[in-house]
């Protein structure tokens, strides 16, 4: 294929992937922003005004940037997982498959669906925490880059799950007893700071962790983690999960019988 075909499958792909999600938007887009909201009332208003700051930040101030990364992570992933098994379940997957446009076309595809639900969801989050605390952005570079980055890790890891995934209850293993644990344990919540030594060398094998401390840096300036290394584990899980994703497909795991 030449590039002004592939660009054209990947834009296909993409706007499916898009009108897929915002079609039901009141399943995909609105319920991340009421189950925030409710975050915020409990843990920032009821309980955050029992504890006092953190690094110079009010309770409230502190769990922001942890919040608005969990539903990042948690749509990009889940749009992505929800999407591939359908077209494996719906068995167009395999149209794709057998058709020129290139396999890694096919995982940037499903991969943009992610994205920008992860992206459109973090946007609508930040909205709502104006709603009950005054933000302001600390380094709107960092800001950006580590929600695009996190999106796309997630949704190629979305991708993985669907391709292993046999029925409709495979697609919700992953996200209840790995990225939920995972996710709250990432220091949403509360600083690593106040953990003891033995917890912080635990905590420091979560690459959720990195992600929502460098998210933190982004948004208030604070972050209990070298920005570099958050910034090269990211990346280098991005190409590890690249690459097992295209060997899946190249390989037909899950797919062909």
């Amino acid at each position: 294929m030449t590039l002004q075909q592939q660009y054209t499958a990947f834009k296909t792909i993409m706007i499916r992937e898009f009108l897929r999600f915002i079609r039901i938007w009141v399943q995909t887009v609105l319920p991340p922003a009421i189950i925030t909201a409710l975050y915020f009332i409990i843990f920032g208003k009821l309980i955050g005004s029992q504890i006092g700051p953190i690094d110079g930040y009010s309770y409230m101030e502190y769990i922001v940037p942890g919040l608005i990364m969990l539903s990042i992570i948690t749509n990009s992933y889940a749009n992505v997982v929800s999407s591939f098994y359908g077209s494996k379940f719906q068995h167009n997957i395999e149209e794709m498959l057998v058709s020129p446009v290139p396999n890694y076309i096919i995982i940037l595809g499903f991969t943009s669906g992610g994205v920008a639900r992860g992206l459109l969801v973090g946007c609508i989050v930040f909205l709502v925490s104006l709603l009950f605390t005054d933000l302001h952005i600390h380094n709107l570079f960092v800001t950006a880059s580590v929600i695009l980055l996190t999106s796309i890790l997630f949704s190629l890891s979305g991708l993985i799950n669907g391709v292993f995934a046999r029925s409709f209850d495979d697609i919700s293993i992953i996200p209840t007893f790995v990225l939920t644990p995972l996710t709250y344990l990432g220091g949403v919540f509360y600083s690593i700071k106040m953990l003891s030594d033995f917890w912080q060398d635990i905590s420091l094998i979560n690459p959720i962790l990195y992600m929502v401390n460098a998210f933190r840096y982004g948004i208030l300036g604070i972050t209990d983690i070298n920005l570099a290394v958050s910034f090269s584990i990211i990346l280098g899980f991005i190409i590890i999960l690249f690459s097992v994703c295209l060997y899946l497909l190249n390989r037909g795991v899950g797919i062909r019988t």
